[in-house]
């Protein structure tokens, strides 16, 4: 063979194989770790050799008499004086000669036809952030930023310990929504204006433009009224029953001692519109109603069915049945009032009124409600609340606003213009887009940031729900049902923080990061196949900055679940384990003691033959990532025993039926694991039979406590032993001696240890106190009972 077709065969081959790695390097892109890790992921990335190093010599360069620009450079400039102590020149000179330059430009034809759209160029000596609008320069911004070391969110103000370089390249970015958001509840608890502000940065840092401000509900009204000062003179405080859990506090007393709780001025709200401004955020203010109106009524009882009195509650309650009147001209009058101080204090396009929850008991019963119904040719209460929506949506229309609501407004009929706001899952988004509504979606499955995101165990105290990380990044805000023109309704996509089980500035940080992370990305990027585990990859540079700004951001990410699966054959448990985190080591112990660097790594399930300790965490570089994670595996006497119940099961809580109290699976503090079996204001009566006599040495059972979803512990549990299943004897007796008003769910194992009893049948009756307590958010209505694994220790 001559050289020539030798060179012409090799030059094939070379080009054949460098095709397929070229096919093989786009299948795995999504896959690979990024180089440059920018949350939410920029719409186009191109990388360049070298890098641009930020000196004190450094100039920003902006159009002269900018106001909105400059607003923008020194937003950036004030950045890197906290962080590095480097005043950097702000100037607008329009010399070539400049170099080491951060050039500011807004150009009529911007890089893609949207106002928040921008283009960042990275080059050796220069800078330059093009955008049709300085909210487009700001988000360019905002990615220059994480460019920069971690610790340019720190406010340690003094030289950096490493070279300011950012590396060139050139991004082109655009986000996929208009709505961007996320909900701050300061009714439930009050937070310091400083840390709205905070709250404010936090969205701004991942590119979120809308912060709804729930300021008003049954347990605080938060804004002044110069009109109606009883509104935060005496809606504004409740009584301090904060030791007690949120749904376990008194409520229809008088307010007493009421010092709990606090108002932000009209000069305050005022200033913090004007933060938000700078930081292009628009703020949309809820002012509750017809529902969740006790503190407003407390401060004006005559704006009620009854005429009060009202408290302004302290904790939760149910059914919400505090309402303004629909019957009463005067109401009208009254709301229309706070909302144009409200619409004065806020530029923005949006009024948020709520409109939830809002039981219409006292409608039914109120002489003025029902002749308004009748006057106005409606048909129900439903259709009254419809024009309650219609008639204050006409007065803010008439001041240029525009109307939002929970999904709620949709009943009885959708006001003309109101935008709709989905939280009870996707139908209600889905059916005002069809009737040519505005849309943002905000389902609690995926959106509700005062939900779990790790085992509720180690997690601080929550409302109950498990909202992970991955399933936020998951959302997909426009439904595929949907079609083009429908979809067009669906301006974006919003989190929820409520605040009832949140009462520190820390504990809600915990809660918002690094679930607003997830946010951004859905709302900013469009989505990617193999987006999450290079969401991941960005997110461990992001969780740096979090620490360098102070945040106490949750790592439940790299926590460990398991899952167990029983042998009865084999007499062995099965246990894998798994995290949200790709890729990670998970390393585990099973002598008790807590799992270390060397602790042998999870390559597959582990097989247990005996009670054991499981205990495992995720290790990186030596150190434990996240919290230790443990599980006590019982293997058992009673495994896969029948159980016979005096009393039915609830079918919605079956947790599988005849076995689920025998099945070796423990349920966690998560009431719809599926692995407890729950009694309706039902007591548990179970005959276990062993299926020979055995002596037995120790009987357990195990209870869940979670006063939220109206599940309490036993009163108390005894326990009986029989050779025949009909005679039996005593074998012990337990009270409760946990209050039920005890601020975190929880499991207790009710256990008995026994000398030489032998027997073959074992017979536990635990009482369910059938009803909610006085003092709980729904007194009188009928409480739960949830039971897991029936337990037995002995030998044959």
């Amino acid at each position: 063979m001559n050289t020539l077709i030798k060179g012409l065969i090799l030059f094939f081959l070379i080009a054949l194989n460098t095709g397929s790695l070229k096919a093989a390097s786009s299948a795995n892109k999504q896959t690979q770790k990024p180089k440059v890790k920018i949350i939410p992921r920029p719409i186009e990335i191109k990388e360049h050799e070298g890098f641009f190093r930020i000196t004190p010599r450094t100039q920003v360069l902006i159009p002269e008499k900018d106001k909105a620009v400059l607003h923008v450079a020194h937003y950036f400039t004030a950045l890197i004086h906290r962080a590095f102590g480097i005043s950097l020149k702000t100037t607008s000179s329009s010399s070539s000669l400049l170099q080491n330059i951060i050039l500011l430009s807004l150009i009529e034809k911007g890089p893609f036809d949207n106002d928040e759209a921008y283009r960042l160029s990275v080059e050796k000596n220069r800078i330059k952030i093009e955008a049709r609008k300085a909210c487009g320069l700001f988000y360019g911004i905002q990615t220059l930023r994480q460019l920069l070391p971690a610790s340019v969110e720190s406010e340690r103000g003094r030289a950096p310990e490493e070279a300011l370089d950012i590396p060139c390249l050139t991004i082109k970015d655009f986000p996929r929504y208009r709505w961007r958001g996320m909900m701050l509840d300061v009714s439930r608890h009050f937070f310091s204006k400083e840390f709205v502000k905070k709250f404010i940065d936090y969205l701004a840092m991942h590119k979120l433009n809308t912060f709804h401000w729930h300021l008003t509900d049954d347990q605080g009204w938060r804004i002044e009224i110069k009109k109606y000062p009883r509104l935060t003179q005496i809606g504004a405080w409740r009584a301090d029953m904060e030791k007690y859990h949120w749904n376990a506090r008194n409520q229809q007393k008088q307010n007493g001692d009421a010092v709990y709780g606090g108002f932000y001025t009209q000069e305050e709200i005022r200033e913090i519109v004007s933060y938000a401004s700078d930081r292009f955020i628009t703020i949309v203010p809820e002012i509750e109603m017809p529902g969740h109106t006790s503190a407003a009524l407390a401060a004006y009882p005559e704006y009620s069915c009854t005429g009060g009195p009202f408290t302004v509650l302290s904790g939760g309650y149910w059914p919400i049945t505090d309402i303004f009147c629909a019957g009463k001209d005067e109401t009208f009058a009254f709301l229309e009032d706070i909302l144009t101080e409200v619409m004065a204090l806020f530029p923005g396009r949006y009024i948020h009124i709520g409109g939830d929850e809002a039981t219409k008991t006292e409608w039914e019963k109120c002489p003025l409600c029902q002749a308004r119904i009748k006057k106005e040719c409606l048909r129900d209460e439903q259709e009254l609340q419809s024009y309650f929506i219609r008639r204050i949506e006409r007065f803010i229309a008439s001041q240029g606003k525009r109307l939002i609501g929970w999904d709620e407004i949709l009943e009885g009929g959708l006001a003309p213009q109101a935008t709709v706001m989905s939280w009870r899952g996707t139908s209600g988004g889905i059916e005002a887009a069809r009737q040519g509504h505005d849309v943002i979606m905000s389902p609690t499955s995926h959106c509700y940031f005062d939900y779990y995101q790790g085992e509720r165990g180690l997690e601080p105290p929550a409302i109950g729900g498990y909202l992970p990380l991955n399933r936020v990044y998951a959302y997909e805000p426009t439904p595929p049902i949907l079609n083009t023109e429908e979809a067009g309704h669906i301006l974006g996509v919003q989190a929820n923080l409520w605040t009832e089980y949140i009462p520190t500035e820390q504990h809600a940080e915990y809660m918002i990061f690094p679930r607003i992370a997830a946010l951004s990305e859905v709302a900013w990027s469009p989505k990617e196949e193999g987006g999450w585990k290079n969401f991941c990859f960005r997110l461990v540079k992001q969780f740096d900055r979090y620490r360098e700004a102070g945040i106490r951001y949750a790592r439940s990410l790299y926590s460990v679940s398991f899952d167990t699966v029983y042998v009865p054959e084999k007499k062995e448990m099965t246990v894998n384990m798994k995290t949200e985190c790709p890729n990670a080591r998970i390393r585990y112990s099973l002598d008790g003691k807590s799992p270390h660097p060397s602790s042998p790594a999870y390559e597959s399930p582990v097989t247990l033959d005996k009670t054991t300790i499981v205990r495992a965490g995720i290790f990186k570089e030596g150190e434990l990532q996240g919290p230790e994670t443990r599980t006590t595996i019982n293997i058992h006497k009673a495994i896969n025993k029948p159980v016979t119940l005096t009393y039915p099961y609830a079918e919605k809580y079956s947790a599988g039926g005849a076995f689920a109290l025998t099945d070796c699976l423990r349920g966690t503090m998560d009431h719809h694991d599926g692995r407890w079996q729950g009694f309706e204001s039902e007591d548990l009566e179970a005959v276990v039979d062993l299926g020979s006599d055995l002596t037995i040495e120790k009987i357990s059972v195990g209870f869940l406590q979670n006063i939220s979803a109206w599940i309490f512990l036993p009163l108390e549990v005894t326990f009986e032993v029989s050779h025949d299943g009909h005679h039996f004897k005593p074998a012990g007796q337990l009270s409760n001696t946990i209050s039920p008003r005890t601020h975190r769910t929880l499991i207790k194992d009710f256990s008995v240890s026994l000398k030489e009893i032998r027997g073959r049948f074992i017979r536990i009756r635990a009482v369910n106190r059938r009803t909610c307590p006085e003092w709980h958010i729904a007194p009188g209505e009928e409480a739960w009972l949830f039971a897991d694994e029936i337990m037995v220790e002995g030998s044959e």
